[in-house]
C-alpha cells in the first residue's frame, strides 16, 4: 500500500457537527442513534459511506460528517457534504427530525443534554465525570475541524507558526452563534466564548485558547501534553484521558497522525459557506508558511499574550473587531496606516489571495456575502429585525434550514 503524502497542504481532513433536531418545533433532541445504526441494528460510531463517513459526537443530538480519508483538495467537496446531509435528513425524517445549521442551538438548556451512551463511550464519562458536560461550552457547540498534515518536526514548526497567527482572527470570519438561550447576547460568537472556559477546572487542558509558541514535538510534550496529564492525573486515577485528546486549544497536534486540527471555526449555514471559509483559512496559511510577507522568526515570535486580545475581541465583537496587533497586520497583508476591522483584514487577504478559484457558485456566492453583510452571526442579528423573541428565531432558523437543504448561503438583507 502506497503511504498518503503527509506534507505540508498535500491533504486536508474535514469534519462538520449538525444537531440533531424536531422538524416541526427545532427542538434538540438526543437521536444521532436513530441513524447511526449499524448492520446488526445496534447503534454504531462511525458509518463509512465511501469519501464522508458519519460519526457520533459527545452527546446524543449532534451527528459528524466527515472526510473518511484526507482529501487533497476541497473541489466538489461542499456538493459531496450537502448530499450525506439530504441523506441524514431523509433517514431522521421518519422519526419527524432533520439536521440544524449554526454553531449553537438558540434556546437549548445545557439540562437537556444527554451523552452518547454507545460504543466507545468510557472517554466521554470520563469527561463528564470531571466536567460535568452538561454545560453549553460541552453540549451546545458545533463546529467546524480542518485537520491539515506535517511530515517532519521541521513542517510542523512552520505550519503551528502559520496557524497560531490566523487563530486569532477566525471568529471574525466564521462567527454563526449570538443567540444563547433565546436571548441575543450581544457577542458575535458565544460558542467560542463558552469554549473558554468549559474546562476551567483544569485550566491547562485549554490554556489560553491560542496555543503556546512551541514548534517541535519534543517542545510541545514538554510545554503541553505533560502539564496536562499532571493536572489530570488526580481526576482521572484509572488514566483514560490521553493528553493528545485532552489537549483543547483552537489548535492541537495530533502527532499520532502527523496532523494539526483547527478548533475554532463556528460551523455555518450550509457546507459551501463551510468550505468557502476553508478555502479562505488554507490559502492565507499557505502564504504564510511561505513567508512571504513575514519571517518565520517574526511568526515563531507572536507571544500568547500578543495574540490573545485579538482573539477576545473577534468573539465579541466578530468582524467589526478593530485590529491593532503589529504582527497579525503584517500577516494579514494590511499596508495602511489605519487600523483595520478584522473584516477589511480578511477582505485584504481575500482579494490579495484569490482563495474562490475553482471554488463552486455557491462558494463563491458565500465568500461575496460575507465581504458585504458580514459574518452570518451578523447576518442572523440583521434578520431578526429586533423581532428576537421566540416566533422572530422560529422565523430565522427556519430560513437557516432551508440554506441547509439548498446548500446556499444565508443573506440577512433578503426578505424572510
Amino acid at each position: 500500500m502506497k503511504t498518503p503524502d503527509r506534507s505540508l497542504f498535500a491533504c486536508f481532513g474535514v469534519e462538520l457537527e449538525y444537531m440533531v433536531v424536531r422538524d416541526d418545533s427545532l427542538a434538540a433532541v438526543p437521536w444521532s442513534d436513530h441513524v447511526l445504526v449499524g448492520p446488526t441494528g445496534r447503534p454504531v460510531s462511525d458509518i463509512d459511506r465511501g469519501l464522508l463517513t458519519w460519526s457520533n459526537e459527545l452527546t446524543a443530538h449532534v451527528i459528524e460528517l466527515k472526510t473518511t480519508d484526507p482529501v487533497g483538495g476541497f473541489d466538489g467537496l461542499s456538493d459531496a457534504f450537502a448530499d450525506e446531509v439530504r441523506e441524514v435528513n431523509r433517514r431522521l425524517a421518519k422519526d419527524g427530525a432533520r439536521l440544524l445549521p449554526t454553531a449553537m442551538h438558540p434556546w437549548m438548556a445545557p439540562n437537556e443534554s444527554k451523552l452518547w451512551s454507545h460504543e466507545f463511550n468510557e472517554v466521554y464519562q470520563a469527561f463528564d465525570r470531571i466536567f460535568d458536560c452538561r454545560g453549553h461550552g460541552w453540549s451546545n457547540v458545533q463546529s467546524v475541524h480542518l485537520n491539515l498534515p506535517f511530515s517532519s518536526d521541521e513542517e510542523f514548526g512552520r505550519l503551528h507558526a502559520a496557524i497560531r497567527l490566523v487563530l486569532p482572527l477566525l471568529p471574525a470570519l466564521a462567527a454563526s452563534s449570538p443567540i444563547v438561550q433565546g436571548k441575543l447576547t450581544g457577542l458575535q460568537d458565544n460558542r467560542l466564548a463558552f469554549y473558554r472556559s468549559n474546562s476551567a477546572k483544569i485550566p491547562r487542558l485549554c490554556g489560553g485558547v491560542i496555543p503556546e509558541p512551541v514548534f517541535t514535538e519534543a517542545d510541545y510534550d514538554r510545554e503541553i501534553f505533560q502539564p496536562i496529564l499532571r493536572d489530570l492525573a488526580p481526576h482521572d486515577p484509572e488514566g483514560v484521558l490521553e493528553a493528545e485528546f485532552s489537549n483543547s486549544r483552537g489548535a492541537i497536534a495530533r502527532f499520532s497522525r502527523q496532523s494539526i486540527e483547527i478548533r475554532l471555526l463556528d460551523i455555518q449555514e450550509c457546507p459551501a459557506a463551510d468550505l468557502a471559509i476553508l478555502r479562505v483559512v488554507v490559502a492565507l496559511l499557505r502564504e504564510l508558511v511561505a513567508e512571504a510577507r513575514l519571517s518565520l522568526d517574526d511568526q515563531r515570535g507572536a507571544s500568547v499574550a500578543a495574540l490573545g486580545p485579538t482573539f477576545d475581541a473577534c468573539v465579541e465583537q466578530g468582524d467589526a473587531a478593530v485590529v491593532v496587533e503589529p504582527v497579525l497586520l503584517r500577516g494579514f497583508g494590511w499596508e495602511s496606516a489605519s487600523r483595520p476591522t478584522a473584516r477589511q483584514l480578511w477582505g485584504c487577504a481575500i482579494s490579495r489571495l484569490d482563495p474562490a478559484h475553482g471554488a463552486s457558485e455557491m462558494e463563491q456566492l458565500a465568500l461575496k456575502t460575507y465581504l458585504r453583510e458580514g459574518t452570518l452571526a451578523r447576518r442572523m442579528t440583521a434578520a431578526l429585525k429586533g423581532d428576537d423573541g421566540e416566533a422572530g428565531q422560529q422565523k430565522l432558523f427556519r430560513r437557516l434550514v432551508r440554506c441547509l437543504d439548498e446548500n446556499r448561503p444565508f443573506s440577512g438583507e433578503e426578505p424572510g
